[in-house]
């Protein structure tokens, strides 16, 4: 999965945040030991920490590494990610470590895995259905729709007034992977989970690789 269960955590989050289990406007300290690689934001609030919705900002808008695992705590691991989602009725989908080691991307391991199907049938639930509130929901849009660290896949392919919101991942051994809710509406109406791995090409063409694929998909929608 990469950087993409971030989407699938802070939807985890929000599912606590609607019956009042958690708070968005909660802060939440860490220390100099908690950071780990690629944490842009958290490094600069060691002093005064971040709220629950900020941490839920960096991991999907800058995909920071250190709010995605302060924000696992929150739910309780890794662990009890996967267990969001297999009562979502996802039972492929599943996260069992940390970053940033979760994206080792190893051949036939099924750690941190999910399939295209499963991700899109979770990220339509997550957007579209009853899990959240409708509140939720449209934060969870807004936070993709933010995204600061896509702009080379999908959205360079976006014809004028489409609607994007996505999340990025990148990995070992040549992966990288989008998933993203887009229409010509100006709403998420249509899902696109793209994963490859295994590539020998620099992250510059597997970038413009996912964005051919994108402009091949708009042109016969």
């Amino acid at each position: 999965m990469m950087s993409t269960f971030k989407v699938l955590l802070c939807g985890a989050v929000l599912s606590r945040v609607d019956p009042g289990q958690e708070q968005l406007g909660r802060r939440i300290h860490y220390s100099h030991n908690d950071l780990v690689e690629y944490s842009p934001v958290t490094e600069k609030h060691l002093t005064d920490g971040m709220t629950v919705r900020e941490l839920c900002s960096a991991a999907i808008t800058m995909s920071d590494n250190t709010a995605a695992n302060l924000l696992l705590t929150t739910i309780g691991g890794p662990k009890e990610l996967t267990a969001f989602l297999h009562n979502m009725g996802d039972h492929v989908t599943r996260l069992d470590r940390w970053e940033p080691e979760l994206n080792e991307a190893i051949p036939n391991d099924e750690r941190d895995t999910t399939m295209p199907a499963a991700m899109a049938t979770t990220l339509r639930k997550l957007l579209t259905g009853e899990l959240l509130t409708l509140a939720s929901r449209q934060q969870l849009i807004d936070w993709m729709e933010a995204d600061k660290v896509a702009g080379p896949l999908l959205r360079s392919a976006l014809p004028a007034g489409w609607f994007i919101a996505d999340k990025s991942g990148a990995g070992e051994r040549g992966s990288r992977g989008i998933i993203a809710a887009l229409g010509p509406d100006g709403k998420p109406s249509r899902i696109v989970v793209i994963y490859t791995t295994g590539s020998q090409a620099t992250m510059d063409e597997r970038n413009r690789q996912i964005a051919e694929i994108g402009a091949s998909l708009i042109k016969h929608w």
